[in-house]
């Protein structure tokens, strides 16, 4: 992995914004990863895919991560820091095998085109069910071979087993409102955050390129390639 110029993060951010949220967390990951093409990163899993984020996330700005959330009690904002190292460091996900009503089922973990598969399925019981069709492998010991099959308390199973096997994937974090003390699980998800980091950073560099090409008239090939001390000196002299 490398770091990108911000010539690769403004080209893309621009092939992101019209994308689903899936297609953009690969979209970053196939610029910053050029020897792996774009089918090799969807086929990784999403606890493989959100580590390689991270460390695209540290490469571009560092391991803190500052965050904030809203109680949902009493509606204050509570900002607090994490270390995208803490998570990085989490292990990976494998396919891993279990005992589901007297029945030995396999099952992997879910991967980008899994997700977007499931996202146009209509509703969630239908992602659900979807999800867990396309992660269960070949049946053994007589298992059923579709969902449709299975009972409820089954399907309830299969999915504990699914998220089970995605630890990478499954950020989740204990939150305490300082204010009313209410507590609450907040999940962390690094795809949607580093992806707001992108597009604010990507819409700096071009403000920063209006800002010198009508001052001086210089190319924004030329501003782009600037070091950002550099540029960050002229943007200040123009002010």
């Amino acid at each position: 992995m490398r770091v990108l110029s911000a010539v690769e993060l403004i080209g893309a951010w621009e092939r992101g914004e019209a994308q689903h949220p899936v297609d953009r967390a690969l979209t970053l990951l196939a610029a910053a990863c050029p020897e792996l093409t774009f089918d090799e990163l969807a086929a990784l899993s999403i606890g493989r895919r959100d580590a390689a984020l991270l460390a695209l996330r540290e490469a571009l700005f560092g391991p803190r991560l500052d965050c904030f959330a809203l109680c949902p009690q009493c509606d204050a904002r509570l900002e607090f820091n994490l270390d995208a190292r803490e998570f990085a460091a989490r292990g990976k996900d494998e396919a891993a095998e279990f005992d589901v009503e007297n029945l030995r089922v396999k099952i992997r973990a879910p991967n980008s085109l899994d997700l977007a598969a499931a996202a146009v399925a209509g509703d969630v019981e239908a992602a659900r069910r979807l999800l867990l069709q396309r992660c269960i492998l070949p049946a053994q010991d007589g298992a059923p071979s579709m969902v449709d099959e299975w009972s409820e308390s089954a399907l309830e199973a299969l999915a504990e087993k699914l998220a089970r096997t995605e630890t990478q994937a499954d950020i989740s974090l204990d939150v305490t409102c300082a204010g009313c003390g209410h507590t609450w699980q907040l999940a962390f998800d690094i795809a949607s955050f580093l992806w707001r980091e992108v597009s604010a950073l990507a819409q700096r560099h071009l403000r920063d390129v209006h800002t010198l090409a009508w001052a001086y008239g210089w190319s924004e090939a030329d501003i782009l390639a600037m070091s950002p001390a550099r540029r960050q000196f002229y943007i200040e002299s123009v002010s």
